[in-house]
């Protein structure tokens, strides 16, 4: 693990607090750290309720770096409270992809020593089936 997966792990670490927020809500479960191509950290955490409401941490660091007018994303890194890293979710991984399209190359850690891209995670990806279909 490079220095900056290290630094992106520490503060997803740092941010993977689980509180509850009310008998309804808790935030906090995951945290997440993301380097963009502008050497910016942006970070973010989970929420979730007791009716499918939430969104994961990997969404609310994504939605912190584009308010800042940033897309593309470096190298990601995930962490759950129970202490353990986590590789995104089906629709974080889309999200991910679909914000700009290099990020196909985004580098995630997936656990302290596999790095994978957003391609190899996500080799059946829907903006690819879309355009394709538009020009067969």
């Amino acid at each position: 693990m490079d220095k900056t997966f290290k630094k992106l792990l520490e503060e997803a670490k740092r941010i993977a607090i689980k509180r509850r927020l009310s008998e309804y809500a808790t935030c906090g479960h995951v945290g997440c750290a993301l380097i963009t191509k502008g050497s910016n950290i942006y970070s973010g955490i989970s929420s979730d309720t007791n009716c499918a409401l939430g969104n994961c941490a990997e969404f609310s660091a994504i939605s912190e770096m584009l308010k800042n007018g940033e897309s593309e994303i470096v190298k990601l890194v995930s962490y759950s409270s129970k202490g353990q890293i986590y590789s995104p979710c089906g629709r974080c991984r889309e999200l991910i992809r679909m914000v700009d399209n290099n990020n196909v190359n985004t580098k995630v850690l997936i656990n302290e020593t596999t790095v994978m891209t957003i391609k190899e995670l996500l080799p059946e990806m829907y903006i690819t089936k879309v355009v394709e279909s538009k020009w067969k």
